[in-house]
């Protein structure tokens, strides 16, 4: 590392915090292969001031009124709405993907900032007058304390905001844990929370890897868990923190299909194929993975598709003077080449490649982590291309002969995130609604992330913990409810002081 090269710290109490930990790891911009930057990689004492930095944020935080820290979240919604194009500016640059893209995951993550400033109506109680004679019974929503959030490397800004607002807004303090390989989006987010007026420690920025993982994990001071990533690591986060009494809210992998009917209109499935299995290189969990065809549509289908590839342009996500490409690079030169592998291993089972994406070189970007759009037809179903998560610009095709084939196939995964059906006969998809084993459902829209106001996660091994993200499951997950069971005793029959009401003599 040349002495040159930034160091990337934390935000511990209110403030940039330089590590003395030694210990650091590369930040490379995709787009070049060079690395721009090293992040520190945080100790033990580093992770315990976090955690203290917290305690005392939350000390203070948690007695503000509900009026003053709707303040807050108003502020800070008006400072992201006027200088969102930095935050995106500083994705593109960490993650690779297309300016456009970061633009709207950062609107994406707003629209959850949207909800929790209508957070008082959110975390009322309830009240049942007389519920016995003279006994009234109400209940109150109170936060849990200090919160944790482990985000991952392909929604810097977005996923943090599907935890924070909400957590900070019931009263919570926030130590975020994000991903190493671009971690300056959450040091601007900080820093933008601290111009809107948050008080030091309520919101705690802490770089590291398993050991910063780990070490929220195991804390005592930490009352939840909060994570986005693959299915293995969101199974060893919901055991881990759960077995120390953790609230745990953990979303896994996916691998999303798209039922195609033979009725369905083929140039809209191509359109939201080509959008849904390429946007952001492929490097998101509800991207669309796998074309289910009814057959006899998958010959047109493909050949629709391949049009469209054709007219994808892949490069810098910064641009190049020439306009913004469609698709940027892959986050790692190791991620490429595990998408690589994956395309060999359905070419070794006998699919057919379409178009293949490996090997691609941008002019100009020669060293960047690209990998082109990636066609496969007729992978089989038992090739570990279908079965596992590719996280890639990688979309297969099978064909099936029936909808009952094709909802079947669906069911039959490990996964259960979401899914899409094409067609125009609304008996079938109601039935699809239905009958399908999924925790978020596309009727003609490909990618069917909910908004805000509903809550999003998946089925099966998809999501692990209590709860949802953000909507109505988010408020439950970042509150704990206490019933109090109350009577007071009437003064004119049992004593007490004199209310001085007037008396009839």
């Amino acid at each position: 590392m040349s002495s040159d090269t930034p160091v990337i710290g934390h935000w511990i109490d209110g403030a940039p915090h330089a590590s003395t930990s030694g210990r650091t790891a590369p930040v490379f911009n995709p787009a070049t292969g060079a690395e721009t930057a090293r992040v520190a990689l945080a100790d033990e004492a580093e992770i315990a001031a976090a955690l203290a930095s917290a305690e005392r944020g939350f000390a203070e935080w948690s007695t503000w009124s509900i009026a003053k820290r709707q303040g807050v979240l108003f502020a800070f919604r008006e400072l992201l709405n006027a200088r969102r194009g930095e935050l995106a500016a500083i994705i593109t640059a960490e993650h690779g993907k297309v300016l456009s893209d970061a633009m709207g995951e950062i609107l994406r993550g707003q629209e959850v900032v949207e909800l929790a400033t209508g957070f008082p109506h959110l975390i009322k109680g309830a009240y049942s007058e007389n519920a016995s004679t003279g006994i009234d019974v109400y209940s109150l929503k109170q936060p849990l304390g200090v919160v944790g959030i482990i985000s991952p490397f392909n929604f810097p800004a977005m996923v943090p905001m599907w935890f924070f607002p909400v957590a900070i807004a019931a009263g919570n303090a926030v130590v975020l844990k994000p991903s190493e390989k671009d971690p300056s989006a959450a040091l601007w987010l900080a820093e933008l929370w601290a111009e809107a007026g948050l008080p030091a420690g309520v919101f705690t920025v802490l770089q590291g890897d398993k050991q910063a993982v780990d070490g929220l994990l195991h804390s005592d001071i930490v009352q939840s868990i909060s994570f986005v990533g693959s299915t293995p690591i969101a199974q060893y986060i919901y055991e881990t923190a759960s077995r120390t009494g953790k609230r745990v809210q953990a979303l896994g992998g996916a691998k999303n299909h798209m039922l195609v009917l033979p009725d369905a209109d083929l140039d809209l499935v191509a359109d939201q194929a080509v959008n849904a299995g390429f946007g952001a290189a492929g490097e998101r969990c509800m991207a669309v993975s796998v074309v289910l065809a009814v057959e006899p549509v998958a010959d047109e289908l493909i050949a629709k598709i391949t049009e469209r590839i054709a007219t994808l342009r892949v490069g810098d996500g910064a641009g190049d003077g020439t306009g913004e490409p469609d698709m940027g690079p892959l986050i790692s030169a190791e991620h490429r080449a595990k998408v690589s592998g994956y395309v060999d291993i359905a070419e070794a089972d006998g699919a057919r490649i379409v178009v293949d994406g490996r090997g691609l070189t941008v002019d100009g970007r020669e060293d960047g982590f690209f990998f082109g759009p990636t066609l496969i037809d007729d992978i089989p179903t038992d090739s570990r291309a279908y079965t596992e998560e590719i996280f890639g610009p990688v979309l297969s095709v099978v064909r099936v002969e029936t909808f009952q084939e094709g909802v079947d196939l669906i069911n039959s995964g490990r996964f259960g995130n979401g899914t899409a059906i094409f067609t125009n006969d609304g008996g079938a998809a109601r039935r699809f609604q239905h009958e399908v084993q999924v925790g978020m459902i596309g009727i003609n829209v490909p990618i069917p992330v909910p908004v805000a106001y509903h809550s999003f996660g998946g089925w099966k091994a998809s999501l692990f913990g209590d709860a949802k993200a953000y909507g109505v499951h988010g408020f439950d997950f970042f509150t704990r409810e206490k019933a109090v069971t109350s009577r007071w005793l009437d003064p004119a029959t049992h004593g007490g002081i004199d209310l001085g009401f007037p008396q009839n003599r």
